[in-house]
């Protein structure tokens, strides 16, 4: 998987791997992005969207954030990133980076981790609780997901506003949650068999 818009992020992928080079961290390529290691962790991520550059911080929930720089990207727990749109921007705000990444750091060499959400702190829109109230097949198969999966239906089903785009993402939804899958997760991909290759004909 490469990079999303590396060619229009040259400048700021650059400027980035200046910036970080001041810390002993090793880097990798990791999902076709530019990823820093210490000690064999995660610490950051060079990261391409359509309008904006990102250094995401994989324990950024962890960190202080003095500055109130780092974003949550949809329903990543953990994971946080910083902003930029320009290589100038990105220098100007080195120090700031520089600060992040040297706590990052600490949080990765000190093994913290964000304790993750129980399902049951994500609020269950009316909608769901009356289908599986209604629906006992349903409901073994909701109860049956592993908790992430479960989280992942949650955070999707209580973004829409209307009741009525709840019903029917969650009619939607139905079929994944039957065959076990979460949110996003696509079925797997099942070649078909080839047919047996017949014999060469018999010589008379």
């Amino acid at each position: 998987m490469e990079m999303a818009y590396r060619e229009r992020w040259e400048a700021e992928i650059a400027e980035m791997r200046r910036v970080l080079a001041a810390f002993a961290m090793k880097e990798e390529c990791k999902w076709g992005k530019p990823t820093y290691t210490v000690d064999g962790k995660n610490v950051v991520i060079l990261q391409g969207f359509k309008e904006y550059f990102a250094l995401g911080f994989f324990q950024g929930a962890l960190l202080k954030d003095p500055k109130k720089v780092l974003v949550q990207l949809g329903q990543v727990q953990a994971g946080r990133v910083m902003k930029f749109t320009s290589a100038k921007e990105i220098a100007a705000k080195a120090a700031t980076v520089k600060a992040y990444v040297r706590e990052a750091i600490a949080v990765e060499k000190a093994g913290l981790r964000l304790e993750p959400k129980k399902a049951s702190a994500f609020p269950v829109p009316e909608e769901l609780t009356d289908r599986l109230r209604r629906d006992a097949r349903f409901r073994r198969a909701f109860e049956a997901l592993t908790p992430g999966r479960q989280r992942s239906y949650l955070y999707h089903f209580a973004a829409a506003k209307q009741p009525a785009t709840r019903v029917a993402r969650i009619e939607k939804a139905m079929p994944a949650i039957f065959e076990g899958r979460g949110f996003l997760e696509r079925r797997p991909v099942t070649r078909p068999s080839r047919p047996a290759r017949k014999g060469a004909p018999r010589s008379r």
